[in-house]
């Protein structure tokens, strides 16, 4: 007995509600699809269908199988379907959500690299710094820093970004580098926030620490924010990718480094679905792979470090 057609065959006596419409439905005669739930019965040793001379239906049994039947069918399905993909190319619609800044520098070649090679796609990316609800906007996939909220998402890490504070060196020349995130009370900090408390965290003996800090000068838009503090306005916070070139150049050093708070994990989200398309596949491998490659453009050696203090020099 061939029981994946078995199978086949109870759930379309299921679904038609008879034995005689399961036959048309399945191309095969009437006898054939008789034979063919005998031999299932017997096999599994139980009664799937009550039969009456008009009508078939489910036992409690059959019910329960019927569930079980519809999950096989459904893996069969889509791993067919997956080898179908594999042997042509991509197709369709692909929106894709990610950071401003992020996007601006670390995902806008790969992506146009993936259009290059499945021209057939048509992609759509949306640079944003807010979290998009993927389901409800219709996103195919989001790439997110930071730890994630529980959703029903699907969740990849692919890399990590480190969190920097960092001034301009006439800045600590003029007020001097903290040595402790406490410090940074008597500070000028120049925040970027839309809601919110102003506090940043650092980490001491494997510990959080939240600090308050205030300046004159606040702005939603990080990479101001970074242009802010290269003009010696005050002290930043940031993810190693917003400031990465200023300090590679020196134009920010970094400070507080002892009390980083631990990597930030980096993902690529998708809304869970039982088939996932071959241009959605295709292009997380390929997203992660650059992704990997870019990452030595934010990981940041500062040149010039700050020196400790001198007495004095704060106000």
């Amino acid at each position: 007995m061939d029981k994946l057609k078995a199978m086949q065959t109870f759930v379309a006596i299921a679904d038609a509600g008879s034995l005689t419409a399961a036959a048309r439905i399945r191309g095969n005669s009437l006898p054939a699809v008789v034979r063919s739930l005998a031999a299932l019965e017997a096999e599994l040793g139980v009664r799937l269908f009550n039969r009456t001379t008009r009508r078939v239906t489910l036992t409690e049994t059959g019910r329960r199988y019927l569930e079980r039947c519809r999950e096989a069918q459904a893996i069969v399905d889509e791993a067919e379907a997956e080898l179908r993909d594999e042997q042509t190319e991509p197709r369709g619609r692909l929106r894709i959500t990610a950071p401003v800044l992020f996007g601006q520098r670390h995902l806008v070649d790969g992506i146009v690299a993936y259009v290059q090679r499945f021209p057939k796609v048509n992609v759509e990316v949306q640079l944003l710094d807010r979290v998009v609800n993927l389901v409800d906007e219709g996103i195919d996939i989001g790439i997110r820093i930071g730890t994630l909220d529980n959703s029903s998402l699907i969740a990849q890490p692919v890399s990590t970004m480190r969190r920097l504070t960092v001034a301009a060196p006439s800045y600590l020349a003029r007020r001097g580098a903290p040595q402790h995130p406490k410090e940074l009370i008597e500070h000028d900090c120049v925040c970027f926030w839309r809601t919110g408390p102003r506090a940043w965290t650092f980490h001491s003996n494997g510990k959080p620490i939240s600090v308050p800090v205030k300046g004159n000068f606040t702005i939603n838009q990080s990479a101001a924010a970074a242009g802010a503090c290269v003009a010696g306005l005050g002290i930043g916070n940031f993810f190693a990718y917003q400031v990465a070139p200023h300090v590679e150049s020196g134009a920010l050093s970094v400070v507080l480094a002892a009390f980083e708070t631990p990597p930030q994990p980096i993902h690529i989200v998708y809304p869970q679905v039982r088939l996932v398309p071959a241009r959605t596949r295709m292009f997380i491998e390929f997203i992660k792979d650059h992704i990997i490659t870019e990452q030595r453009h934010w990981q940041p050696t500062d040149p010039r470090p700050p020196r400790s203090p001198k007495a004095g020099r704060k106000r």
